[in-house]
């Protein structure tokens, strides 16, 4: 048996890598287009425009640089300005499309699903707990096939918070019943994943992935340089 009973890991860049492109101006016309269906008339340059400009005003409004907010409540803003009364479901569906139109690439890195597999089947627990928004997430991870595969998805826009806010940790491991020195946070960002991680007792792994921050190898338990899952699955199983 492990020494490590939960394991907690990031998703993108860690078990997923992603390319999105929120400034292509291929995305915005689609969502002019996409508001306009629903009476909200914008044009292309001034949709992209607003959408930054209420991200900015929410981020603001949320208080402090680890607040988290809902980004349907920016595409509900949207429609607002232009006089049109769309409710939660409208907004959400936008978020989903946005999302769609904004996607370059998402796959599993090797031996993701290999990773999480062999944890529940050596008997320890698996969370996720990333720096996410629910109405792209939700769906990338039924698309991953990876909804079934842990005991818990904490994701970001949930609570508000976001990593390396010791809150947002601290709420995982309250909720779940999680004592910290037999929990061990795998991720692929230094200062979100591992700092973070260690402000609230963790022990770490860190993965270096191509969509990582540019930084040195942090002080994490286990200092990973490149992509290499099945080296995690032996750390975390021994």
């Amino acid at each position: 048996m492990s020494r490590w009973q939960d394991c907690i890991f990031d998703l993108y860049g860690t078990l997923a890598d992603i390319r999105t492109d929120e400034r292509s101006p291929g995305l915005w016309r689609a969502m002019a287009l996409w508001y306009r269906r629903y009476g909200a008339d914008y044009a292309p340059q001034a949709l992209r425009d607003g959408y930054f400009r209420a991200v900015r005003r929410l981020e603001q409004a949320a208080g402090g640089p680890n607040a988290e907010i809902r980004l349907e409540q920016v595409f509900l803003r949207l429609f607002r300005d232009r006089g049109v009364p769309a409710g939660p479901a409208l907004a959400v569906r936008t978020g989903e499309y946005f999302r769609r139109c904004s996607l370059r690439h998402l796959r599993l890195y090797d031996g993701a699903r290999e990773l999480l597999d062999a944890l529940r089947a050596n008997g320890q627990r698996v969370w996720l707990l990333s720096n996410a928004q629910r109405i792209f997430t939700a769906c990338e991870l039924r698309q991953l096939g990876l909804e079934a595969c842990f005991d818990g998805i904490y994701l970001s826009s949930d609570y508000g918070v976001k990593k390396p806010d010791p809150r947002f940790f601290r709420r995982l491991l309250a909720e779940r019943n999680i004592r910290p020195e037999s929990a061990v946070m795998v991720g692929n960002d230094g200062a979100c994943d591992i700092r973070g991680a260690q402000a609230v007792g963790l022990a770490t792994v860190y993965v270096r992935s191509a969509i990582s921050p540019r930084e040195p190898l942090p002080a994490a338990d286990y200092a990973l340089d490149g992509m290499d899952l099945a080296r995690v699955r032996e750390i975390l199983t021994q």
